[in-house]
């Protein structure tokens, strides 16, 4: 049960300029710690033990040194997807569960449509077939926005809202969120 319990503790990764980077385990937040990459910031109330160690399980740490930032993306993929349309479809505009939606390709794969951020929306099964293998305006459809790349940090901010993050949390995702 213990096991089960300390899966479902996440850390908060910042910058050394306290910046939320990313979301990470409190396993890898661990290893990073013994390793001297990174301070812890705030803690859990758990502790996990080792034969020599007694440490709390981290909730917040921030980067020690410098980090060359790449450009993060944002993994294309089905869920990644869902969520950057906040499961809605995306022609009628329903919010529906996942098992209710499908992944449409606005210009069909058929016709050379590839599967990438640009393409591919969020559809309820009714309007995905309705739709068929035309395009949008074929079946006088109208998507509700454009599909495009979402943008890493709002991306993370929209997760972090949407997962119920520790209340601890907010104090450093606050500039993230939307207003």
């Amino acid at each position: 049960m213990l096991a089960k319990a300390l899966q479902t503790h996440r850390t908060l990764l910042l910058t050394r300029g306290y910046q939320p980077l990313t979301v990470i385990s409190w396993k890898r937040a661990i290893r990073l710690q013994i390793l001297d990459k990174v301070e812890v910031v705030e803690t859990y109330d758990r502790e996990v033990r080792s034969v020599r160690l007694v440490l709390k399980l981290p909730s917040v740490v921030r980067l020690v040194g410098a980090l060359a930032l790449r450009p993060k993306h944002v993994k294309f993929s089905r869920e990644n997807v869902l969520a950057r349309d906040r499961w809605r479809c995306q022609y009628c505009g329903d919010h529906k569960p996942t098992p209710q939606l499908t992944l449409d390709h606005v210009i069909p794969r058929s016709r050379g449509g590839p599967t990438n951020w640009q393409n591919i929306v969020t559809a309820c099964k009714d309007c995905n077939h309705h739709k068929a293998n035309r395009t949008p305006r074929e079946a006088h459809m109208r998507l509700r926005k454009k599909p495009k790349q979402p943008h890493y940090l709002a991306f993370l901010a929209f997760l972090l809202t949407r997962q119920r993050s520790p209340q601890i949390w907010t104090v450093y995702c606050q500039h993230l969120r939307p207003r």
